[in-house]
C-alpha cells in the first residue's frame, strides 16, 4: 500500500493551531452567521489513543462538553487492525473523528450552530488530548440561507 502520510493536507487554508489563541479570534460573530464548521487535522498524535475506542468516546464526550454543545447522541467504531471512527450527534450539529494509528493522524471535524457555542475549545482540546505534535484547523463560518433568516428552531423535547 502507497504511504499517504506527506501528502496530508498542507493546503493553503489551514492555519497551525497555536496555544495563545481564543475562541474569540476565530469565530466570527454576525446576524447571518448560522454555525461555526472547524475542519482539524491532528499530526504525529500518540498511537494508543488512536486506536483506543473508549478513550476516543470520552475524548469527544468532553470536547461536547467545553464547547458548551448538547449531546443528543455518540456512537463510536473501532477497525481491525487498527482505527476508530466516532460521531457526536449535537444539538447544535456534530462533532466526527477518524482515526489511523498507523499514520499518527486523525481528521475531525466540529460544526456547531448557536452563538453560544465554542468549537475552537473543542479543537483545542482534541488537540491536547490526542498530544498532536502539529494540527491544523480550518474554519468555515456556516451562513444562513436567505430564505431561513427569520425562522427560529428548537430541538425536540424527548
Amino acid at each position: 500500500m502507497e504511504n499517504i502520510g506527506p501528502c496530508l493536507h498542507p493546503n493553503p487554508g489551514w492555519n497551525e493551531i497555536r496555544g495563545n489563541e481564543t475562541s474569540e479570534s476565530w469565530e466570527l460573530h454576525s446576524a447571518k452567521n448560522i454555525g461555526k464548521h472547524f475542519l482539524l487535522e491532528l499530526y504525529d498524535c500518540d498511537k494508543v489513543k488512536l486506536n483506543d475506542e473508549a478513550f476516543v468516546r470520552t475524548t469527544i464526550n468532553t470536547s461536547a462538553k467545553i464547547a458548551g454543545a448538547t449531546l443528543l447522541n455518540l456512537m463510536t467504531h473501532r477497525f481491525e487492525p487498527h482505527g476508530v471512527t466516532g460521531l457526536a450527534l449535537l444539538a447544535e450539529s456534530h462533532i466526527s473523528i477518524h482515526t489511523w494509528p498507523e499514520l499518527r493522524y486523525a481528521a475531525i471535524d466540529v460544526f456547531t450552530c448557536g452563538h453560544h457555542t465554542l468549537p475552537y475549545d473543542a479543537c483545542k482540546l482534541l488537540r491536547q488530548e490526542f498530544l498532536a505534535e502539529r494540527a491544523l484547523v480550518k474554519f468555515i463560518q456556516r451562513e444562513i440561507p436567505s430564505q431561513l433568516s427569520n425562522v427560529v428552531r428548537k430541538p425536540l423535547s424527548s
